[in-house]
């Protein structure tokens, strides 16, 4: 994940092998993919993945949390908005960060909604962190108003989540020739068929 901002325990070796994984996981999947082929693709020996996280298994998972924690700077509102701003903005920056790491969307939706999965616990709470920031904003558009008598926010949230995550997905694979403004605006279409104008 190579030009996002990265916290300061983040070692160069790490982010090597994190960006590693992600190459293979967009070539291969995750299925049969081993610590041989992680560090072969990293340049580094397969030590160095025991060494820094002690399996595969904790590799992904520590990929798991650095990228959500990423995604969530890039959506948490940097300044008050109005609600309908706020959206557009939740919605904006999910789109660019799943846009430059097509092969972590591509990741988060086949581990997330996979029952039982292996990384079902640490995505339960990773999804807990993304989805409470779109709780937050949605409340503010229910709070003025924006929003149709009834519309549960909870499930509005996590709908609003989802649907920009396989939105952004099926762009990545599908449609990669759209441009990601008309991709945002095709969902931003949808979003203020909700939010009273």
């Amino acid at each position: 994940m190579n030009g996002a901002p990265r916290p300061s325990r983040t070692s160069v070796t790490k982010q090597k092998l994190f960006d590693a994984t992600l190459r293979l996981v967009a070539t291969r999947g995750l299925a049969g993919l081993t610590v041989d082929d992680i560090a072969a693709e990293a340049g580094v020996a397969k030590g160095t993945v025991y060494y820094n996280f002690g399996s595969k298994d904790a590799l992904i998972e520590a990929l798991f949390r650095y990228g959500v924690s990423l995604l969530a700077q890039q959506i948490r509102p940097r300044e008050t908005v109005d609600p309908r701003q706020a959206v557009e903005q939740l919605v904006d920056g999910m789109l660019v960060f799943l846009g430059e790491y097509p092969s972590f969307a591509q990741l988060l939706v086949s581990e997330m909604w996979r029952t039982p999965g292996q990384w079902h616990q640490t995505l339960s709470v990773l999804r807990e962190d993304i989805t409470s920031i779109f709780r937050e904003q949605v409340a503010l558009a229910a709070d003025a108003g924006l929003l149709p008598d009834g519309v549960d926010v909870p499930t509005a949230s996590a709908g609003l989540f989802g649907t920009v995550l396989v939105v952004t997905l099926d762009w990545q694979v599908f449609h990669p020739e759209r441009s990601r403004a008309e991709v945002r605006e095709s969902v931003l279409a949808l979003v203020r068929g909700l939010i009273h104008r």
